[in-house]
C-alpha cells in the first residue's frame, strides 16, 4: 500500500502523506540511521522524521506494520537534467516523487484501513497542534491584523503565583473542557466556556490568561471593544476567529460603556461606538455562540460590582475566579521563582504579615526582584510589608481605588 506525497498530477497535497510523515517522527528508534530535521516559522519545536529508504516498524493493537519512505526520480526532462548537471539540488529534489510504502499481512487489511489510518490522521492533528506556536491576534482597521506575533510568554501553571487550591481547581476545569467534545455534543451545548477574572490590579489576571493559553496551546484573540464600531463588525470579528482559541476582553467594565439595546433613534445618537450589550451577549450564549469549537471566553475586570447583571447570568460566565491579594502559597511560589528557595527562616514572619496586609503578587514580586541575594530580598520584603501595615492602620487609608 503506498501513499504519495501529492495526488494525481501533483494538483494537490496528499493529507495522508503529511499525517504519516508527522506520525512517524514520533516512532524513531536508535535503529533508524538517517533522519530529517526541520523547523517552520509557525512551529515552536523541531520537526524530526524519517529520511529516505529507512524502515520504521510500528505496532497497532497487536498488528505489526512496516513503513518505508520511497524516493524515485521523476520522468527525465531537459530542464531537470540540466539542473542536475549544474548541481542544482533544489531542482533535483523537486523532480523526485516521494511516497510512503506500507506493508502488512493481508488479513489485517480491514483493521489498517478502518482503524489504523484514521488513528494516524487524528494523532498527526494532535502533533501539529502541540508543535504549533501560539499566536496573539489584535484588531486593526475593523478586522484581525494578519500580521500576528508569536506569544512567547513564559508563564505557565507551574510558575504562576496563585492560590494553590484555586490553581488546581482551574487546571482541572480546563482539562475537562479540553477533553469534553463528546460531553458537549451529548448535552447539545456549544463547545465553549466563559471565565470572569475579577480582582484588584496587580493580582495576575493577564499572567493567568497567558498560563491558560500555554496550558491549552490555544491562540489568543485580544479584543478591544472600543475599536469595534458596530454589532455587525463585532460579529465578523468573532466569526473570523479560529477554533481552539481564547477570546480576551480585558477591563470590560471600563473598556466601553455598552448600551443595553440599540438606540431608538440612530440619527440622533452621537456615540461613535455602536456595539451593544445584546450584540455581545448573542455571541456569548446566543445562536452565534455555536459558530466555532473549543473556544474560551475570558472577561477581566477590577470592579465586578460595576458589571451589568446580564453578563453574570449562568451560562455566560461559567466560572468566576476571584484574583485576590497575595496568599502565603502564592508568595512561596514567587520566592521559588525568583530565588529558587522553598524554605527560609523569614517565611513565617512574611506569611503572618501577608495574612494581615492587602498586598498584590505584583508588589511582592517587585520587592523580590530588587536583589539577587535572597536574605536581603526577604528582609526588604518584611520591611515593605511592615510599612504597608502601618500605612493601612492609619485612618482613611484603607480605601481601594
Amino acid at each position: 500500500m503506498s501513499f504519495p506525497k501529492e495526488n494525481q498530477r501533483k494538483q494537490s497535497k496528499n493529507e495522508l502523506f503529511a499525517a504519516v510523515h508527522a506520525y512517524l517522527g514520533t516512532k524513531l528508534t536508535p535503529d533508524v540511521h538517517r533522519i530529517k530535521v526541520s523547523k517552520a516559522e509557525e512551529q515552536k519545536k523541531l520537526a524530526v522524521t524519517v529520511d529516505r529508504d529507512e524502515e520504521i516498524v510500528d505496532v497497532y493493537e497487536d498488528v505489526q506494520v512496516s513503513w518505508i519512505l520511497v524516493c524515485t526520480e521523476a520522468e527525465s526532462s531537459g530542464g531537470i537534467n540540466r539542473g542536475r548537471r549544474r548541481g542544482d539540488l533544489n531542482a533535483y529534489l523537486r523532480s523526485e516523487t516521494r511516497s510512503y510504502k506500507l506493508t502488512f499481512y493481508q488479513k489485517h487489511r480491514e483493521k489498517v484501513l478502518n482503524s489504523y489510518l484514521p488513528y494516524i490522521l487524528e494523532r498527526a492533528k494532535n502533533i501539529k497542534e502541540e508543535s504549533r506556536a501560539i499566536k496573539l491576534h489584535t484588531v486593526a482597521y475593523d478586522c484581525w491584523d494578519p500580521n500576528t506575533i508569536n506569544l512567547d510568554h513564559p508563564m505557565n501553571f507551574t510558575t504562576l503565583a496563585m492560590d494553590s487550591e484555586l490553581k488546581e481547581d482551574l487546571m482541572n476545569d480546563l482539562d475537562r473542557f479540553l477533553n469534553g467534545k463528546e460531553f458537549y455534543k451529548r448535552t447539545g451545548k456549544a463547545w465553549k466556556r466563559g471565565y470572569l477574572l475579577y480582582g484588584p490590579p496587580g493580582t495576575g489576571k493577564s499572567s493567568l490568561i497567558a498560563a491558560m493559553a500555554n496550558h491549552l496551546n490555544y491562540d489568543i484573540y485580544d479584543l478591544d471593544l472600543a475599536a469595534v464600531i458596530s454589532n455587525s463588525h463585532l460579529r465578523a470579528l468573532l466569526l473570523g476567529m479560529s477554533s481552539r482559541s481564547i477570546l480576551v476582553v480585558e477591563d470590560i467594565d471600563c473598556t466601553i460603556k455598552l448600551p443595553s439595546r440599540e438606540p431608538e433613534n440612530e440619527s440622533g445618537n452621537n456615540h461613535k461606538n455602536q456595539v451593544t450589550l445584546s450584540g455581545l451577549l448573542n455571541f456569548i450564549d446566543g445562536l452565534w455562540s455555536c459558530c466555532g469549537q473549543e473556544r474560551i471566553i475570558v472577561f477581566t475586570t477590577n470592579h465586578k460590582d460595576r458589571l451589568d447583571p446580564a453578563l453574570l447570568r449562568p451560562g455566560r460566565m461559567d466560572k468566576r475566579i476571584h484574583m485576590s491579594y497575595c496568599t502565603v502559597s502564592a508568595f512561596k511560589q514567587l520566592a521559588f521563582n525568583y530565588h529558587r528557595i522553598s524554605h527560609h527562616q523569614l517565611f513565617g514572619e512574611i506569611g503572618g504579615l501577608i495574612s494581615e496586609v492587602k498586598v498584590t503578587p505584583a508588589e511582592v514580586a517587585g520587592e523580590l526582584m530588587k536583589g539577587k541575594d535572597a536574605d536581603i530580598s526577604f528582609q526588604g520584603l518584611v520591611k515593605f510589608l511592615q510599612d504597608k501595615k502601618i500605612q493601612h492602620e492609619k485612618p482613611g487609608t484603607d480605601k481601594e481605588v
